[in-house]
């Protein structure tokens, strides 16, 4: 199979959207197994007729005889998870950055978008995109879709707590600093982004980390660079997110990649 991973191509999109990537059957049959690491995104995921099984940290995706659209939405991700497709199969899926996916879904809270998602038109245009054969078009009718969504939300505050999680700031700081209490700015991440403050500003932290990492000379570098209290505290982290050490981690994954994935 084969994976391409795109940027988007509109503003607007580019604002709120990652990427999304292409998976498409091809003549060689080979599978598709391989390990992703913790995100802060939304993601959708639409396959083509397909058996779907999860169970915890495992994902198994294999070829269904019956016609059929699938439709994943992944809004919490904080520790690895093996994906492997038993077969080739057709993909879509888009990655949205935090709090993206309010400005093309209705709903104001993060556990009623996958309800949403499921029973909007979603399936039916990703069903008709994947009966496409030629990448640009589907990238135009994928691209096309969401800007017919899109709807400007007003998330000043949370955008503002969001991009302080990504500073120095203490958690304590970030609360005094909108004149709110910690416990509300928890209250609000969970209701937007899935997770508490602290734990985003973990992923946040490994993911910016891996961003990183061929631009410093060591794990120390590294450890500060991302506001980390020294290099063990750093070490520690990343064995939480991602169950292995850094330097296995950065020698078997190839960062530079715009999906992190380790294949197995």
């Amino acid at each position: 199979m084969k994976v391409n991973f795109y940027k988007p191509n509109h503003p607007v999109l580019e604002k709120y959207i990652e990427g999304y990537y292409f998976i498409a059957k091809d003549d060689s049959n080979a599978t598709l197994n391989y390990i992703t690491f913790p995100d802060n995104y939304f993601i959708i995921s639409a396959c083509e007729n397909v058996l779907f099984f999860r169970d915890q940290n495992k994902v198994e995706i294999s070829a269904s005889n019956e016609e059929n659209i699938f439709i994943d939405f992944v809004s919490r991700c904080n520790s690895p998870v093996e994906i492997r497709y038993k077969q080739p199969i057709n993909e879509i899926t888009v990655y949205f950055k935090p709090l993206g996916i309010y400005h093309f879904f209705s709903s104001v809270e993060s556990r009623f978008l996958e309800q949403e998602i499921i029973s909007s038109d979603c399936k039916e245009v990703m069903k008709t995109i994947l009966t496409k054969q030629d990448r640009k078009n589907q990238i135009d009718m994928l691209e096309k879709y969401f800007l017919s969504k899109y709807q400007e939300k007003e998330l000043t505050t949370v955008q503002s707590i969001v991009n302080d999680l990504d500073s120095d700031l203490k958690i304590e700081e970030i609360a005094a600093k909108h004149s709110i209490s910690r416990q509300y700015v928890n209250k609000l991440c969970t209701k937007f982004l899935g997770k508490s403050a602290s734990e985003f500003r973990k992923i946040q932290r490994f993911r910016n980390s891996v961003s990183l990492n061929k631009s410093v000379k060591n794990l120390t570098e590294l450890s500060y660079e991302n506001l980390f209290y020294d290099q063990s505290h750093f070490i520690k982290n990343f064995k939480d997110l991602t169950k292995i050490q850094p330097h296995k981690f950065f020698e078997n994954v190839n960062t530079e990649d715009k999906n992190l994935w380790l294949f197995i």
